[in-house]
């Protein structure tokens, strides 16, 4: 038992655990993973992000941005802490630990960018709300192209030159176009990506997995020296922005839904989207954008972190009881999903849905 125990854990640590030795491989053997064939493999991290969002495209529906709309509060938590938050933390830890230029503007990067794809696998094993999860890095995705120049103009700017709006079309044509398009295959092999929908996750997952593999050993290996010299710093800021990611979505979550019926799955949704930033799209920018491996090393030490730390905290909570269950009573859980499920009638469905918040219904002994 105990051996299945630690398969199964070993198991879902397996994308972590990937991320973890491609960048060891990469910082041992540099020269290995720098040039291929005359061909620098940094110039190839753009195409690698391209089909990745490419992927993540065909995997979406109408459906995905309409929830927007019957679940605001959550989305509007989420994407508050993703583009305000997260960059104003990578900005302090920039600064109180000694980073300048190039390094410290790379720091911002990785606060400032969308969500990242993986958090939807992640949560998914937490027993979170993969459809919310879905929702919210579609529109922190969406909303990118004009909120992290932005956000890099004003806390970035100081470090290095940011040109915006070339920032602004990189990002378009590198996340926002590849998504779209995949969307639009989508919607014409729609019978075809039904019919094999076990297949194509799996290809995604594959596809990802291959992607971000291949973008921590083409962007860790030209960095290789400046890690060397500040690594036990990058290190720390990466596990303190993540942790603080995971925290304030977490918490804010919860005291939001106080008010808003917000419940224990919507909280470690926006916990796990908050804390998992898309580290792929942030070296894409800083090497498509800014011209530096060195501003992509922050995002990428982040990548290895986020994703071994997200994988550690959905098994956590995966070994807990189910949402709403606890001992012989049945608590009247606040996730969409369950009030859909409790018939009420129309007229009283609002006052109703609001007494559900905080409120435990026990099974008749």
């Amino acid at each position: 038992m105990k051996m299945r125990t630690a398969f199964q854990f070993l198991r879902r640590q397996a994308f972590g655990l990937a991320i973890l030795a491609c960048a060891a491989i990469a910082f041992s053997f540099p020269a290995a993973f720098t040039e291929w064939g005359g061909v620098k493999l940094t110039s190839l991290v753009v195409p690698a992000i391209q089909l990745i969002m490419f992927g993540m495209g065909t995997t979406l529906s109408l459906g995905d941005f309409l929830r927007v709309v019957k679940r605001p509060w959550a989305v509007v938590t989420g994407v508050f802490l993703q583009f305000l938050v997260m960059p104003v933390v990578g900005f302090v830890l920039a600064k109180s630990l000694g980073f300048s230029g190039e390094l410290a503007a790379g720091c911002v990067l990785v606060g400032s960018v969308a969500g990242g794809t993986a958090s939807n696998v992640i949560a998914f094993l937490a027993k979170a709300d993969v459809a919310l999860s879905v929702t919210m890095t579609c529109c922190s995705t969406l909303l990118s192209p004009f909120v992290t120049p932005l956000a890099m103009k004003v806390l970035a700017g100081c470090f290095v030159e940011i040109d915006a709006t070339k920032m602004m079309f990189e990002i378009l044509k590198v996340v926002i176009v590849p998504m779209l398009a995949g969307g639009i295959v989508h919607r014409i092999l729609r019978r075809q990506f039904d019919e094999h929908k076990a297949i194509c996750d799996k290809a995604l997952s594959v596809l990802s997995m291959v992607g971000i593999c291949y973008t921590i050993l083409a962007l860790t290996a030209p960095s290789r020296d400046t890690f060397a010299s500040a690594g036990v710093l990058i290190i720390f800021a990466a596990i303190v922005h993540n942790t603080v990611g995971y925290a304030s979505g977490y918490w804010l979550t919860r005291f939001v839904g106080r008010f808003a019926c917000l419940g224990e799955a919507e909280a470690r949704t926006v916990a796990i989207e908050v804390g998992m930033q898309n580290g792929g799209m942030a070296g894409a920018l800083a090497v498509g954008v800014l011209g530096s491996a060195v501003a992509a090393l922050p995002a990428n030490v982040f990548s290895i972190w986020m994703n071994f730390s997200g994988s550690v905290l959905a098994s956590i909570w995966s070994r807990g009881l189910p949402v709403g269950i606890k001992g012989g009573s049945r608590e009247a859980a606040v996730s969409g999903r369950v009030l859909e499920q409790v018939h009420i009638p129309p007229r009283r469905s609002r006052a109703a849905k609001r007494a559900l918040c905080g409120v435990q219904i026990r099974r008749d002994k």
